[in-house]
């Protein structure tokens, strides 16, 4: 039978770790909106705080041009060695 669990010394990556915490207050507040979890205006409020810390904002873009300059997009991947 195959070993269970992780070898001795492993160490999760601290990235890792905080993307848990993260999910884990985001769970907590779907679980809120839900009504399975009680949760105090307070705890809300620092909730969605940390969040804010974690979370990048979205945000609305628009491109424009007119008749006279139109606008040329080019997507491309940035190679992460250089």
């Amino acid at each position: 039978m195959a070993e269970r669990g992780r070898s001795p010394g492993f160490k999760m990556p601290e990235e890792h770790r905080v993307k848990i915490q993260n999910s884990n207050i985001l769970n907590a507040l779907i679980e809120h909106c839900e009504g399975k979890r009680d949760m105090s205006a307070t705890q809300v409020s620092a909730g969605l705080g940390l969040l804010k810390k974690a979370l990048p904002d979205l945000a609305a873009v628009t491109i424009g041009g007119d008749e006279n300059s139109p606008v040329k997009m080019v997507i491309e991947w940035q190679n992460s060695k250089s």
